[in-house]
């Protein structure tokens, strides 16, 4: 093999969307209104219930809130 295991790296990357929003005061409400995402999808991302991430919509948010992607998620060990 190629000297990557896949099964045991016990990282994954997970959202930290409600962080961001909370620290600034930023309501999911607003952020749907300046990303034209509708509310229900900004909600999954922002509760972290989102499986497959869509790069439309992460782009969408990185550049409503002026922030680089990492500040949005992050690698973080299974837990």
């Amino acid at each position: 093999m190629n000297g990557i295991d896949r099964e045991s790296s016990g990282r994954r990357v997970r959202l930290c969307l409600k962080t961001y929003l909370d620290s600034r005061g930023i309501s999911r409400y607003a952020l749907a209104q300046a990303t034209g995402i509708g509310y229900p999808t900004i909600d999954r991302y922002y509760k972290n219930e989102v499986v497959r991430y869509d790069a439309d919509v992460l782009t969408r948010v990185v550049n409503a809130l002026d922030c680089g992607i990492e500040d949005i998620l992050e690698l973080a060990d299974d837990s």
